[in-house]
């Protein structure tokens, strides 16, 4: 006796069973998908749109309010939407036409920041948290925190008239957050800026080459030099090379805001770092000493600086000569600096002579004594002179 089929054997059970699950595969649609149709009806609630589900999409009425022209979606016209909501409490697919118009820039924005590109856009709004700027179809916000130049101390409403007034202006940034699943893209004025000034600088350093004069704006004023701007990257002058004589800080020479000229001195490819002087562009007054001065000469200058081993005196030309503990009187003073003190005029002899070690010795015993005995003479200096180094 033959058996009778069960209900899962039955063809036409399998066949509405495969057709069922075939619709529940295409009804599994999620949130953020993208879908295409043929718009069915518009009226004041919004519009429907074929997607090719079971279900007809929902564009809800606010949804609308963002767009341009509404005339350009009537009946019969292919849109592309994206799921807001698979199911709401209506059972409706409710869909968005400006959230599938803007995924697009959502990409864009993406590739953007994995490039590291910069983005020039208007600020629209402000509040006390941070400045709205769009990007396409998206909202883009810049934290308060990244805003250029922003004052520190402020309160929330202080802060808030602050970031109001930068409302209309044009501003450049940089991406660094796109999260389209929590509608956050977070933008920079600050690391837009960092950006641009290391995009300059590679800019410079590939066109640069030692030896090169440049002209730039003393940016800023550091203990052990001055930053330049040479539009947009900075270049630092030692203070060994803001000038020839001995300086103690920048200020002495330079200023901020000041328009320099500089002699490229040194340019570090690798670590991005440029080496300008000042002084290289001025006359090195040792290289005409030989011209100017001479052995047993005698000459009048200024203490810089009481050392340990003696004292520095800076003559005209701003040389500093180096006048020893044993040169200012016999025997040595045993405290240089209750016999001599910065500021303090002087009048020594030249005993040592080195322009090409940059280095010049001076004497006072030795001048007393050629007063005291009547003679000056280069000659008589000269012969007397002990092996010196001026260090």
């Amino acid at each position: 006796m033959a058996q009778e089929p069960s209900p899962s054997q039955d063809p036409q059970v399998d066949f509405a069973t495969l057709l069922e699950e075939s619709y529940e595969k295409v009804e599994q649609v999620e949130r953020g998908d993208l879908l295409t149709g043929t718009i069915l009806a518009c009226d004041e609630h919004g519009i429907i749109v074929d997607v090719g589900l079971k279900r007809d999409g929902v564009v809800p009425r606010s949804d609308l309010e963002g767009l341009e022209d509404l005339s350009d979606y009537h009946v019969g016209k292919k849109i592309t939407v994206m799921v807001v909501c698979p199911e709401d409490r209506d059972g409706n697919l409710v869909v968005s036409i400006q959230q599938a118009r803007a995924s697009k820039d959502w990409d864009a924005a993406r590739e953007q920041m994995e490039r590291g590109e910069l983005y020039i856009g208007e600020v629209v709004e402000a509040n006390r948290g941070g400045l709205i700027v769009p990007f396409g179809e998206l909202r883009g916000f810049v934290p308060a925190s990244h805003v250029l130049n922003m004052p520190r101390g402020l309160d929330d409403e202080a802060r808030a008239a602050y970031l109001q007034r930068m409302v209309g202006q044009r501003i450049q940034l940089k991406i660094i957050e796109v999260n389209p699943y929590r509608r956050r893209l977070v933008l920079s004025q600050r690391e837009a800026m960092r950006e641009a000034r290391e995009q300059a600088k590679d800019r410079l350093l590939e066109n640069l080459k030692e030896g090169d004069i440049v002209t730039g704006t003393v940016s800023s004023l550091r203990d052990f030099g001055a930053f330049v701007d040479l539009g947009g990257a900075d270049g630092l002058i030692h203070l060994s090379e803001l000038s020839w004589h001995r300086i103690r800080h920048p200020s002495e020479v330079v200023k901020v805001g000041m328009q320099v000229q500089a002699y490229v001195l040194q340019l570090d490819r690798e670590g991005k770092r440029i080496g300008l002087s000042l002084k290289r562009l001025q006359p090195n007054p040792w290289a005409e000493i030989e011209q100017t001065h001479h052995i047993g000469q005698v000459v009048e200058g200024i203490v810089s600086r009481v050392v340990s081993f003696g004292a520095f005196v800076e003559l005209p030309n701003g040389i500093e000569a180096l006048l020893h503990a044993s040169e200012i009187s016999d025997p040595p003073p045993t405290r240089i600096e209750e016999v001599l003190c910065p500021g303090e005029r002087i009048t020594a002899q030249i005993i040592s002579l080195e322009p090409h070690r940059q280095r010049m010795g001076l004497s006072l015993k030795r001048l007393k004594e050629a007063e005291e005995g009547g003679s000056s003479g280069d000659q008589q200096v000269e012969e007397q002179l002990p092996e010196l180094d001026t260090v």
